[in-house]
């Protein structure tokens, strides 16, 4: 015959060369004989007289070759599934992109550690255990879980790294475990959309009769270390290094609604972002203070409580005041009046001179009412004196009060 008639390879169709190696033996030993076999799909080709010793010899290759390729296709198959789980744990604190970028890398990152430039964003919130003392613990998990699952959505939505999440604290990377060009202007632009996302998550709450939020971020850029940190046995992926400590530091001066973000995050952002008044803090393990701005905000956006208006106080509200130094409430009192009052600060007049970010616990006294406590932050303090504040912890009766005397004074 000049061809092989279909009944005779008709088995390709239904089994692969891998799955069924086929040897042909003939003695048809032309060179086309051979091709021809070969495309229809044979593995391999001898020809009579048969020499058994090499047609054992081709059998056991083809075997080999079997062996070989349902090896390959069990890795690749245990490379998949390996790839679906790392996707589907990733895929809780990094992008989608990230992830994808990562699986992509054939070296992947250094997790033995490596230093690199990254920017870390801070978050908390402002007075949260005060806030949830009157609610039963599923109302305060409902609650925490709704606001970091918000705030993990608009992380991710800007390829940031979540480090962890501590109690009400959320510690955000961007630039590591994948560097871009453009990581400080992602971090900022994601701090004024989480402020923005929590004012929408508080009109939920609020319509769930419970409690709103407020949350200050900070931001930070600096050279930290990268990798593994741990034991054997438990091990994180995780940054350390002075950075982290002084985004550490600059979000503990940070109220309620308030992004402060430093001088070398300014630097990295470029174009766009707009920041208010220019602060310097001391920060543990540096001799030199650091220089940060009250972010407003970034292109169109900004940050939403940046914009509140005071009203005037015809009758201004007296004030008795104290320093606070870390936890403790200095006992020596000054006296100062509220002169200007809105829902969360005000501007205050004392003849005490007052540092930018010093905290103040404020008693405020009004004729025939009982006295009631807050703790403030001081913002800025103007060449004439006078002293802007904001309220970081505020108490549902107490803002009450404060509501109460701003609607009398309009």
């Amino acid at each position: 015959r000049s061809s092989y008639s279909p009944s005779e390879y008709f088995f390709r169709s239904r089994w692969p060369e891998s799955d069924l190696p086929v040897i042909m033996a003939t003695a048809r030993d032309t060179t086309e004989d051979v091709v021809e076999a070969l495309r229809l799909g044979a593995n391999d080709y001898v020809t009579k007289p048969l020499d058994f010793p090499v047609v054992l010899a081709r059998v056991e290759t083809q075997l080999t070759l079997k062996r070989q390729k349902q090896e390959i296709r069990r890795l690749a198959e245990d490379l998949e599934l390996r790839n679906r789980f790392i996707q589907s744990l990733f895929g809780r604190y990094l992008s989608d992109e990230v992830v994808a970028g990562l699986l992509a890398t054939p070296e992947g990152p250094r997790l033995g550690g490596e230093q690199k430039k990254v920017t870390l964003l801070m978050s908390d919130l402002r007075g949260f255990t005060p806030l949830t003392e009157g609610l039963s613990p599923d109302q305060v998990l409902r609650l925490l879980n709704s606001y970091l699952g918000a705030m993990a959505d608009v992380i991710l939505s800007h390829q940031g790294t979540i480090d962890e999440f501590v109690g009400d604290a959320i510690l955000a990377i961007f630039g590591a475990p994948l560097a871009r060009e453009d990581d400080a202007r992602r971090a900022v632009q994601c701090a004024v959309e989480m402020q923005a996302a929590i004012q929408e998550l508080n009109r939920r709450n609020e319509a769930e009769g419970l409690p709103r939020l407020e949350m200050g971020v900070a931001i930070h850029t600096g050279q930290v270390i990268v990798g593994n940190i741990g034991s054997v046995r438990r091990t994180k992926y995780g940054v350390v290094g002075s950075a982290v400590n002084h985004a550490g530091r600059i979000e503990s001066f940070t109220v309620g609604g308030q992004v402060l973000i430093s001088d070398a995050t300014l630097r990295d952002a470029g174009e766009g972002v707009r920041v208010g008044s220019r602060l310097a803090i001391d920060a543990k393990g540096t001799r030199e203070r650091i220089v940060v701005y009250d972010l407003r905000g970034f292109g169109a956006s900004r940050v939403p409580d940046a914009l509140e208006e005071t009203v005037a106080l015809a009758d201004p509200l007296n004030v008795l005041c104290h320093v606070v130094v870390g936890k403790r409430v200095e006992a020596e009192a000054f006296g100062g009046r509220l002169v200007e009052l809105a829902v969360h600060g005000g501007t205050l007049l004392t003849p005490r001179r007052l540092r930018p970010l010093s905290n103040l616990k404020l008693e405020m006294r009004a004729p025939g009412r009982p006295a009631v406590e807050l703790y403030a932050k001081v913002i800025h303090v103007s060449g004439d004196g006078s002293v802007a504040v904001r309220f970081t912890s505020l108490p549902a009766e107490v803002e009450a009060r404060v509501r109460e005397t701003i609607e009398a004074a309009r």
